[in-house]
Order: C-alpha cells, then sequence, then structure tokens
C-alpha cells in the first residue's frame, strides 16, 4: 500500500488541458501549498505539513508529471514548462478555495514556485525555496569538472529518445543513485518512503525527463525575459540551502540576492532532502516566513 501523510485528505483536482493533480490537504487557516523535488513526490513535506497543519491550511500536490498526478505526453516545450506546471498549482490552490497563498518548494518544485512568484505577484503572498538557485542562475553557476554533479542535468536535456530509454533501462538504480548520494541522513527516508518514490518515477520516466528538459530551454528563456524586464519578487523571500555554493565556486545568496529585494537566506546544515532531514528547523523557517 502506497504511504500517505497520515491526517489529510486526497483529491484530484483538476487543472487544465485534461490534466488532475493529486493533491493532500489538511488543516485551517492561513492557506500554503508544499510542492516537492525530484527524485520524490508530496511524501517528502509528511512531517513538514503534519506540522504546518495545526494552523494552516495546507496543500500538498504531487506536481505534473510525477507521483500520483496525470502525466500529459510532451507535445511542446510549453508541456512541461515551468510556467505551465507553475498555473497548474495557482488552478489547485483555486479549486481549493485560495486566491491567495504562500508557496514553499523544494529542488523542482522550488523551481515551479520561483516561476508561479513572478508569473503571479498578486497570489503568490511569501515564498520559500529549499536548496535550488533559479534555472538561469543554476546553467550560469555550473562550469567545469565541478558541473559533473548535475551530470543528470545535461543527459534529461538532451532531444527526447536518448535519455528516457537509458533511463528506462535501469530506474531503479538511476533515481535510487540521488536518493543515495543526496541524502545527509540516509534513515530519513525510511524503506516504504523510498519503495514509494521509486514506484513513482518508474512509472514516470519520460515526464519526469521532459520536466528536466524544459529547463533546459523554454525555462532560461523566462527566466531571462524577466531578469532583462527587472522584474523581482514582490513577497517577502526565504532560500533555505546546503553549503553546496562555497563548495562549487559561487555564492548562492549573491545570485538569489538581485531576485528578491526582501530576502532572508539561511545555510542549513543537512542533507539535501531537508524537508525530511531537519523537519522541525523547515517548518519554524516557513511559519517564520509567514509572520513577515
Amino acid at each position: 500500500m502506497t504511504p500517505a501523510i497520515a491526517g489529510f485528505d486526497y483529491q484530484r483536482v483538476p487543472v487544465a488541458d485534461g490534466v488532475s493533480l493529486n493533491a493532500a490537504v489538511a488543516g485551517s487557516g492561513t492557506p500554503i501549498v508544499l510542492l516537492h523535488g525530484f527524485p520524490q513526490t508530496h511524501l517528502m513535506w509528511r512531517h513538514v505539513a503534519a506540522d504546518l497543519a495545526a494552523d494552516h491550511t495546507v496543500i500538498c500536490p504531487d506536481l505534473r508529471g510525477y507521483g500520483a498526478s496525470d502525466k500529459p505526453a510532451e507535445t511542446g516545450s510549453t508541456t512541461y514548462a515551468k510556467r505551465t506546471m507553475a498555473a497548474d498549482i495557482i488552478a489547485v490552490a483555486r479549486a481549493l478555495g485560495h486566491e491567495r497563498f504562500a508557496l514553499a518548494g523544494h529542488d523542482r518544485g522550488a523551481l515551479v514556485a520561483f516561476r508561479a512568484a513572478l508569473d503571479h505577484p498578486e497570489t503568490i503572498t511569501h515564498l520559500a525555496s529549499l536548496d535550488v538557485l533559479p534555472t538561469l542562475d543554476m546553467w550560469e553557476a555550473m562550469r567545469g569538472t565541478s558541473a559533473a554533479v548535475g551530470f543528470h542535468l545535461y543527459l534529461m536535456a538532451q532531444p527526447p529518445g536518448l535519455p528516457e530509454q537509458m533511463i528506462a533501462a535501469s530506474p531503479d538504480a538511476f533515481f535510487g543513485h540521488f536518493l543515495d548520494i543526496w541524502a545527509g541522513d540516509p534513515q530519513a527516508i525510511p524503506a516504504d518512503v523510498r519503495a514509494a518514490y521509486l514506484d513513482a518515477c518508474r512509472d514516470a520516466v519520460p515526464s519526469i525527463v521532459a520536466d528536466y528538459r524544459a529547463s533546459a530551454g523554454i525555462d532560461v528563456d523566462h527566466d531571462q525575459a524577466d531578469r532583462d524586464a527587472g522584474n523581482r519578487l514582490r513577497m517577502p523571500v526565504t532560500v533555505l540551502q546546503q553549503d553546496w555554493g562555497a563548495a562549487l565556486g559561487f555564492d548562492a545568496a549573491a545570485l538569489w540576492n538581485p531576485w528578491a529585494p526582501d530576502l532572508r537566506h539561511t545555510t542549513v546544515t543537512c542533507g539535501h532532502f531537508m524537508a525530511e532531514e531537519a523537519p522541525a528547523d523547515i517548518a519554524k523557517a516557513l511559519r517564520d516566513l509567514l509572520a513577515r
């Protein structure tokens, strides 16, 4: 049986063009939407979501192409553009009765959250980004041999065909590799949750690749257009990050500052999967953000 977040109700919410998202919902009060990263599902928020649901309405969807959400075929560059995926999240919140809400994302979900906050500033009241750089800055920051840590970004940026075939040949080894090397505390992802992540990824190779392919193409174009236009994040922003910026030779906070005039950037001592490895710290950081 697939694990679920205890105490949360599950719904399928139509968002666009025949696409519905799986969403776990609980609590009451000021709404916050939590977006998962790779190679995970909404389950990565299980501890933080339960904590926040004590005094907030908490919505944890599976992104388009992931988990139990629909996985439309990639018919062009916009199918998995972060702009499209962000519009999904706005639609989920509105369908559940929320015209304005806070938004937190980890990894891929943070890229969707970033785009939602730029495209829908009147809707997103607060933004939190966990352990990622904006897409444009990420590509500009990665260079030389240090970029080897992002080999998957380059693999999945290739035209349709080869990356899907290679990953589908051994999906558990591919996705499990990241669960292993990115975790500071392997015990933070128990066996049943790990199995759920691998099961979900195994069934979603084409859509996951399409998500990453968009980040090497149309997502860069959208970020560049916002940078050129001087668009900024208008809401309070919290960025929580490992100290991999120093390890890779760049200042992560300095890259975020131009995007977010009201920024709090904090280095967190744990692995990449910080909502599972340090849930109390992440929940506190999100509560502090919502109080701003």
